[in-house]
C-alpha cells in the first residue's frame, strides 16, 4: 500500500500543441478541474501563446501531444529531460477551434484511456 502523501498525489500533465491556441488549452480548461489531475499546455512553436520551457517539462508526470511532430519537436529540445518521460501522441490534427465540441469529444474519448481515469467504466471529470 502506498503512503498517504502519496495516494493523494495529483498527475502533472502538459498537453502539447504547436501554438497553445486551441487545441492544448482546450485540453487544459477541459481537464482542469478535475480531481487526479494538475493540468497545464504549452506550445513547441516560438509563436506560440506559452512556448514549453524546461520547467514545464520538469513539472510534469506525463506529457499529451496532439501530433506526432510535437513529439518529435520536444525530443530535440529537451532530450535529456524527456528521455524517462511519457509522451503520448493523441493524433489530434490542427482543425478545431477552442472548445470546438468534435474536440471536446476526442479529447474525452482519448485522455482517460491514456490516464486511467476511470471509475467504474465511467470517466472521472
Amino acid at each position: 500500500m502506498k503512503p498517504q502523501h502519496q495516494q493523494d498525489k495529483k498527475t502533472n500533465v502538459l498537453f502539447v500543441c504547436s501554438k497553445n491556441q486551441w487545441r492544448s488549452p482546450t485540453a487544459e480548461t477541459l481537464w482542469r478541474r478535475h480531481p487526479a489531475l494538475n493540468v497545464r499546455s504549452g506550445g513547441t512553436s516560438p509563436n506560440a501563446r506559452h512556448h514549453v520551457s524546461e520547467d514545464d517539462i520538469r513539472w510534469a508526470d506525463v506529457i499529451l501531444v496532439m501530433e506526432e511532430k510535437h513529439k518529435s519537436r520536444l525530443r530535440a529540445e529537451y532530450t535529456r529531460l524527456l528521455e524517462f518521460k511519457p509522451v503520448h501522441v493523441l493524433d489530434i490534427p490542427d482543425d478545431y477551434k477552442y472548445m470546438d465540441a468534435d474536440l471536446v469529444e476526442q479529447l474525452e474519448q482519448v485522455v482517460p484511456s491514456i490516464l486511467s481515469i476511470f471509475q467504474d467504466g465511467k470517466i472521472l471529470t
